[in-house]
C-alpha cells in the first residue's frame, strides 16, 4: 500500500482509488484493513445474537422481502414472553448482546418494546441493541431510559435521489435526522448501507463509505444487495455481479476509514459466498458475528433476501459453527458486552 492508515486523507478520491485497485494491489488492501482492525479493535470477535421478533412492516422499500406489499409473506409477531425466553438462553451461548430486530411498524407499541427491554436488562446479563427503523426522538429517549444500549439504523445509500426511489414515503434527510437524535441522546449508534443497489455508481459507493466516517458511528453494517423475487427489484442484478471482489473491497476500505468502529461480518456474505463469505469478511476488516436466534418456526418468514443461510440450523449447532469459524481464523470469542470502542476512549480522555 502507498500509505499507512494513519497518514491517509479520508476523502472520496482516496476511497475511489482503493475501490478501483487492480488485482496486484487488492491483497495489500485486505492486509491493511486486517492490520487496522487488529491494532484498533484487537482479535476478539463479539457474537451478538439476533431475534427477529416481528416481520410486520408498514413500509414498502423496493428491495425488502418483508415489505408491506408482499402478500406472500406469512406474518408473525413474537410475544413478550417468547422474546424474553429466547434472550435468556443467549448468555449460555457466548452471546452477551441481544439484537431486537423487526419490520418498521407502529403496531408494536413503544411501551410494549420498552417493557421488553426492561425485562431483558433485569432478568439477563445481556446488552440490548434495537433495530426497528425510524422513530421519534422521544421514543429513542424512552427506550434508552428502559435500558437500551444501542440502536442500529442503516441509511442504505448516501444518494438522496436513489434513497427516495427505493423508500417510498421516506427521505434520506429523515433517516439522518434519526441517526443524529440517537447520537445526541448518547445512544451507541450503528448504521450502514447496501453494496450494489440498482442505480448505484462507484461515486455513490465511495460517498457511502465517507458518510459512515462523517457520522462517526459506533457500529457499521454493510452487505451486498441480493434481489428478492417478490419485490419490485426482483429482476434486477447487483451492480457488481460481474465484479464480486467489490463487496470485500468496500468492506476493507470501510475498516480503513473507520478504524474504531465495530463492523459485523453480515450474513449476506455467506449467502453469496457459501461457507466462506463471513470468514473472508472477518479477515478483511470485520470483528462482529451475528447468529440468528429467532425461533426456528419463524426464520423462513423473515427473509429480507432469498437463500438466507442458517434458517434450518438448530441454534446450538449454528452457535457451535460460529465459534469454530472464529477460532479457526486464530481469533478469540469476545467476552463481555463489547461496547463502543469510541465511547470507551472518550470516557478515558474525560478522566
Amino acid at each position: 500500500m502507498e500509505k499507512t492508515a494513519t497518514h491517509l486523507e479520508y476523502t472520496k478520491e482516496t476511497a475511489l482509488r482503493f475501490l478501483t485497485m487492480g488485482k496486484s494491489g487488492v491483497e495489500g488492501l485486505y492486509g491493511q484493513a486486517d492490520t487496522t482492525r487488529r491494532e484498533h479493535m484487537g482479535d476478539d470477535v463479539y457474537i451478538r445474537g439476533i431475534i427477529e421478533f416481528s416481520n410486520v412492516c408498514a413500509n414498502n422499500c423496493l428491495y425488502c422481502g418483508i415489505r408491506a406489499g408482499n402478500r406472500k409473506v406469512r406474518r408473525y409477531t413474537l410475544s413478550a414472553d417468547e422474546i424474553i425466553e429466547t434472550a435468556s438462553a443467549m448468555a449460555t451461548r457466548h452471546q452477551m448482546t441481544v439484537v431486537l430486530q423487526a419490520g418498521e411498524s407502529p403496531a408494536f407499541g413503544d411501551d410494549l418494546l420498552g417493557g421488553i427491554i426492561r425485562r431483558i436488562k433485569k432478568e439477563t446479563p445481556l446488552s440490548v441493541t434495537v433495530s426497528v427503523g425510524n422513530r421519534s426522538r422521544e421514543t429513542y429517549r424512552y427506550w434508552k431510559e428502559c435500558g437500551m444500549d444501542r440502536y442500529f439504523l442503516r441509511f442504505e445509500t448516501s444518494d438522496p435521489g436513489l434513497f427516495l426511489r427505493l423508500h417510498p414515503g421516506s427521505t434520506l434527510e429523515e433517516r439522518l435526522r434519526c441517526l443524529g437524535d440517537l447520537q445526541d441522546l448518547g445512544i451507541q449508534t450503528g448504521s450502514g448501507f447496501m453494496i450494489g443497489l440498482p442505480g448505484e455508481t462507484l461515486n455513490i459507493l465511495a460517498q457511502n463509505i465517507l458518510l459512515c466516517r462523517e457520522l462517526d458511528l459506533d457500529m457499521i453494517g454493510i452487505g451486498p444487495f441480493i434481489p428478492h423475487p417478490d419485490t419490485p427489484l426482483g429482476e434486477k442484478r447487483n451492480v457488481y455481479n460481474d465484479n464480486p471482489e467489490m463487496f470485500f473491497k468496500a468492506l476493507a476500505v470501510l475498516r480503513i476509514f473507520n478504524p474504531d468502529a465495530h463492523i459485523p461480518a453480515t450474513t449476506a456474505y455467506d449467502a453469496l459466498f457459501p461457507e466462506k463469505g463471513r470468514d473472508l469478511a472477518l479477515q478483511r476488516g470485520a470483528n462482529i458475528f451475528m447468529p440468528n436466534n429467532t425461533p426456528a418456526c419463524h426464520r423462513k418468514d423473515y427473509l429480507l433476501y432469498p437463500d438466507k443461510p442458517g434458517v434450518d440450523d438448530p441454534v446450538d449447532q449454528y452457535l457451535e459453527s460460529a465459534v469454530s469459524r472464529i477460532r479457526a481464523l486464530g481469533r478469540k470469542v469476545g467476552e463481555g458486552p463489547g461496547h463502543s470502542i469510541k465511547k470507551r476512549k472518550a470516557l478515558t480522555l474525560q478522566r
